[in-house]
């Protein structure tokens, strides 16, 4: 299963959920599963953005590679990180949440109590906000104009679309918001030194728009340390709902499963030493 927030892998338990989705904080997904299903099989679960990357690491993008960091660019912004071929969960399970990396510290405030986070800059919900201040301000365009008597209706996929007909205010929106990504893109590839970065999520479909400016925006800005190109590309995977991920993360864990159960205890002993 793939879900937002905090989630404990070891549990499914869903620790954290800052938002409209808090109301799942406290439950353990394998039990809601496993009440719908008669046979006693394995479940698990994780963070939808790790999920979304472990799908391309089995079937899209990320084939083949040991570090790897994706960003799903929605109403949100996750993201995951392959370090050395293994997930990043970190401590608590909250590594990789990239979105809330501190790009102003005197920024505006974000949904996890932070100021100044990436997704406070670039998500759907940030872009949305930031035009619908446009409307409230009166600032005339083509695009406000259209929907100065309703501005419910000016979705982030709306504003896009604006700003690839030349509508000043859309365009100046959508060009400061793909700044503060490719800045903040920047910062992690320094971080990561990544083989590839992947764009998921719904925003990633404005790949004119977006993969050219960001490409060169974190080219020049990384050039000098880390000396070559980093790819930056969108996923492979058509997967908006999770499942492929979901089907990935289930494979490799019984895969993983699998081969513990292989090993005899210095075997497994050696391996432990290996991976820590």
């Amino acid at each position: 299963m793939a879900c937002k927030g905090i989630i404990d892998p070891e549990t499914t338990k869903v620790e954290v959920v800052p938002g409209i989705f808090r109301f799942l904080e406290g439950v353990t997904l394998s039990q809601v599963v496993g009440a719908a299903v008669k046979e006693k099989v394995p479940v698990f679960a994780d963070n939808d953005a790790r999920v979304a990357l472990m799908g391309e690491r089995v079937w899209g993008a990320a084939r083949g590679l040991r570090n790897v960091v994706m960003l799903t660019l929605g109403s949100g912004l996750g993201g995951a990180a392959l370090v050395e071929g293994r997930l990043l969960h970190g401590k608590n399970s909250v590594g990789g949440h990239l979105g809330h990396v501190t790009i102003n510290p005197r920024g505006p405030m974000c949904v996890c109590g932070n100021k100044g986070c990436l997704e406070a800059y670039f998500s759907g919900n940030a872009i949305e906000a930031e035009a619908r201040a446009a409307l409230c301000r009166g600032c005339e365009s083509p695009m406000t104009a259209a929907f100065s008597n309703r501005p419910e209706d000016l979705t982030c996929e709306e504003i896009f679309r604006w700003a690839a007909r030349q509508d000043p205010v859309a365009a100046a929106i959508v060009n400061r918001a793909i700044e503060y990504l490719a800045a903040g893109i920047a910062g992690l590839v320094h971080i990561f030194d990544p083989e590839m970065v992947i764009l998921g999520g719904q925003i990633s479909l404005n790949d004119t728009v977006l993969l050219p400016t960001i490409r060169a925006e974190v080219g020049w800005r990384t050039q000098r340390l880390i000396r070559r190109p980093v790819p930056i590309v969108r996923q492979q995977l058509s997967d908006p709902s999770g499942v492929i991920g979901a089907a990935a993360l289930a494979h490799l864990c019984c895969q993983g499963r699998a081969e513990a159960k292989s090993l005899s205890a210095r075997d497994r002993a050696f391996s432990g030493l290996i991976e820590n």
